[in-house]
């Protein structure tokens, strides 16, 4: 297995976290089965179909796509050897580069093939011809950056100082204080952030805070289970362990047994 992130280039940094690549030549295997968590972010996936076919929930999945919000964990199942291609976007990267609200694909994916040629774009020809990894991330930020520059009347300042101090105070901050500085009445920030991240400010701070304690799993920044849990405000360690299981599919113990930990929030399921 070879994983690999590559940093945005610098006109999509304030867009895209980073790109990922995952490659495993394992011939011999018909099939393998990946969880993905909770993120907080929506994202993007592209697979050539000449190395293999990605499934979930037993449908075929588009070639490239364009996922939502998830408020808990999906699996997604590819062949025994596959090369693919990803993206991580900031939470308000659907509204800000797509210019729909971000609600419309919490939970789901649409084929991002599909979205291109209504805009003269035969996205899936031109990844096929590309030869080189590098060769189809420059495609695929060529079109994100014709979309950008047709939608960035999309950009919301006050969406994305909300998002900034969630995430900082890894979804402790008030939210009676945070609408109070934006002078947002409650149901006017509940819908804007909605449109702009998918899922209620509520929910996005609980997966923030689940993301936190991610992190520290997945970088031994703790020395027992417990020291994560009330770290991250968790009442208890049952607390944090339910909380896990709701937005990872697994216990953070599974998870830690886990033969892809190195890949964020993307692992191969455990039997």
């Amino acid at each position: 297995m070879e994983y690999r992130q590559i940093p945005p280039p610098d006109y999509l940094k304030n867009y895209i976290r980073f790109f990922w690549t995952l490659e495993i030549n394992e011939a011999g295997i018909p099939s393998r089965l990946f969880r993905t968590v909770a993120e907080g972010c929506p994202g993007l996936i592209f697979q050539s179909p000449e190395k293999g076919t990605m499934y979930q929930f037993e449908k075929e999945l588009p070639s490239i796509f364009i996922y939502g919000q998830s408020t808990r964990h999906a699996e997604i199942q590819f062949g025994g050897s596959f090369t693919t291609i990803g993206i991580c976007f900031y939470p308000n990267a659907l509204k800000t580069i797509f210019g729909f609200d971000a609600d419309e694909l919490t939970d789901t994916c649409t084929c991002l093939d599909l979205l291109a040629r209504k805009d003269g774009y035969l996205l899936a020809e031109q990844l096929m011809d590309a030869a080189l990894v590098a060769d189809q991330i420059e495609v695929i930020c060529a079109y994100l950056f014709f979309k950008l520059r047709k939608n960035n009347r999309y950009e919301d300042q006050a969406m994305q100082f909300a998002i900034s101090r969630i995430i900082q105070s890894k979804g402790s901050v008030s939210l009676q204080e945070l609408r109070g500085y934006l002078q947002l009445s409650e149901r006017s920030f509940e819908r804007k952030f909605k449109q702009y991240v998918g899922i209620p400010p509520k929910l996005f701070c609980r997966i923030s805070r689940f993301q936190a304690a991610l992190n520290e799993l997945r970088f031994g920044k703790h020395e027992k289970l417990t020291d994560v849990a009330y770290g991250n405000e968790y009442a208890d360690q049952s607390h944090f362990i339910r909380a896990f299981k709701e937005f990872a599919g697994c216990s953070p113990l599974q998870y830690q047994r886990s033969s892809m930990q190195a890949v964020e929030n993307f692992y191969e399921k455990v039997k």
